[in-house]
């Protein structure tokens, strides 16, 4: 798919006022089920799907399951490139309700079961090279400007290591690694390694989908002094990521935590 496809598909999704407002109710309250998004809307289940449907085609929705349950998730990273390509290089103050729009599709105040962030995109690539741009400390150094420094064996260490210093700014243990399909590790201030209570999860889900790789993130059990910063980041740092793999050029330098 190209990038003029991925584009066309996002703004007809958006043209649409019924999907808008199922956007607008997962920004809300990110996380909820079909049930609780066909209240009130007076379209009948099977449209609602529909709907779903095409969001997540066009890759501004994303799903999880928790348990029976398939939970329906705004995801921010279309919008992203949406702002980036169009909005930000104007800087207008008058856009700055636009600009924070990603700000608030993720809100801190949701059951503690839920995904706390959950982040999408696909990226012409194949699981064996994104695995190796989400493992690799040299190329991690390219769109991160921060080396990810492990063994990444199931319980090695792992450090997020600035480029400018050598200084540790994220510390984790590797918690589960089936290269090139799945990596999962904890993710702290290095102020925070010994309070297991202000730990969080990463998860690096990789799923081929024709010519693509489909690429979920999920960041769960946030401190809520983390929760704004590292929503902000994720979008970017996967949008430079998925820049760098297709053309050869990250964006400019992202920040993930606060």
């Amino acid at each position: 798919m190209t990038d003029g496809d991925e584009m066309t598909r996002v703004f007809k999704a958006l043209a649409d006022p019924t999907r808008r407002r199922l956007l607008d109710r997962l920004r809300a309250d990110n996380g909820q089920t079909l049930g609780a998004l066909c209240l009130d809307l007076g379209i009948t289940r099977q449209g609602i799907t529909q709907h779903l449907a095409l969001l997540e085609s066009a890759g501004l929705i994303a799903t999880a399951r928790r348990g029976r349950e398939k939970l329906h998730y705004l995801n921010p990273v279309p919008l992203h490139e949406i702002h980036r390509r169009w909005i930000a290089r104007f800087e207008l103050p008058d856009l700055d309700a636009l600009a924070t729009l990603k700000d608030d599709l993720e809100r801190e105040n949701r059951p503690m079961d839920k995904p706390r962030l959950l982040h999408v995109t696909y990226i012409a690539t194949t699981p064996e090279r994104l695995w190796t741009a989400l493992t690799d400390p040299e190329v991690t150094a390219r769109y991160w400007d921060h080396r990810n420094v492990s063994g990444w064996a199931k319980g090695d260490r792992w450090e997020h290591v600035r480029l400018s210093d050598g200084g540790v700014d994220v510390v984790g243990t590797i918690l589960e690694t089936d290269p090139p399909r799945r990596l999962v590790h904890a993710w702290a201030s290095p102020a925070d390694a010994d309070v297991p209570a202000r730990h969080s999860r990463v998860t690096f889900d990789l799923e081929p989908v024709g010519d693509t790789v489909r690429l979920t993130v999920t960041h769960e059990n946030l401190p809520a002094d983390q929760y704004e910063g590292t929503a902000q980041g994720w979008a970017k740092v996967l949008s430079s990521l998925k820049s760098l793999l297709e053309t050869g050029q990250a964006l400019p330098t992202p920040v993930l935590y606060s």
